[in-house]
């Protein structure tokens, strides 16, 4: 059998996927996280129900939407409503089950940094785009996961801004912070997955097929710790890469990335 190659956004798109359960009402960003959904409902979860942040419900697209806003997503949708029933009406009274978010900084507690690199954040040495509806998204959204690729400059200790809640300084942090959902339940790299233990810290609980906890380490800016059983993910499959390639992204605008 001939083995399968494939790009480290390939790995993560596909192992994001496979996290979402059939019948999921998930709150898709575009890029990444839009492949993996799409993904899913063309795989094991066709009843996914995907919420866009222009106020798309039920989101249907023919083809890979450019943006939050592109025409694609409202044909055959299920509803269209405003940007703020999707925040107030869907989102923050608990409709939604699942936030997909990225950042250029994951800490150990699963706080995400999308504002600036460096401790000024006057004068920082990188300004990023922000939160968008990040910061919502992580605070109410029944469960969270994270996609980003495992590089120690993006898993520093603590992030040099806060734009999205995690687990804040800890288990409670949320709680005390008045944040209504989950948080962070799991971050898929392209060396494995890390999940939160009790104090809401980051744990190597799986790794891909090739990768090793030893990599894993290596590019983490903090003392990471391996689960005890880790668990190895499942061989990605050529129906996915097909699926991938030749229905979600035949241009290669997200998949390309080594």
């Amino acid at each position: 059998m001939t083995e399968l190659s494939y790009s480290s956004s390939e790995l993560m798109i596909i192992n994001a996927a496979r996290l979402l359960k059939n019948g999921d009402v998930v709150f898709v960003g575009v890029g990444q996280p839009n492949l993996a959904c799409n993904l899913a409902k063309r795989t094991h979860a066709p009843d996914l129900v995907m919420i866009y942040e222009a106020g798309v419900i039920g989101a249907e697209p023919a083809r890979l939407p450019l943006s939050i806003g592109d025409p694609t997503l409202v044909s055959g949708a299920l509803s269209v409503v405003s940007m703020y029933d999707i925040f107030a009406n869907y989102l923050q009274r608990g409709n939604v089950d699942v936030g997909f978010l990225g950042g250029a900084q994951i800490d150990r507690y699963g706080n995400i940094n999308a504002t600036v690199i460096g401790s000024d954040y006057t004068h920082p040495k990188v300004r990023l785009p922000g939160s968008g509806g990040a910061q919502e998204i992580a605070a109410w959204a029944n469960r969270c996961y994270i996609m980003t690729p495992h590089q120690k400059r993006r898993f520093p200790e603590k992030v040099d801004f806060l734009t999205s809640a995690g687990y804040l300084d800890g288990q409670g942090g949320r709680t005390r912070a008045g944040l209504r959902g989950q948080g962070p339940v799991g971050v898929v790299t392209d060396i494995g997955y890390l999940e939160p233990d009790d104090s809401g810290e980051l744990v190597l609980t799986a790794l891909h097929p090739g990768k090793t906890a030893q990599a894993a380490i290596e590019n983490t800016g903090w003392a990471l710790k391996v689960a005890k059983n880790i668990r190895i993910t499942e061989p990605v499959t050529e129906k996915e890469l097909v699926i991938l390639r030749e229905e979600l992204d035949p241009t290669g605008i997200y998949i390309k990335s080594s």
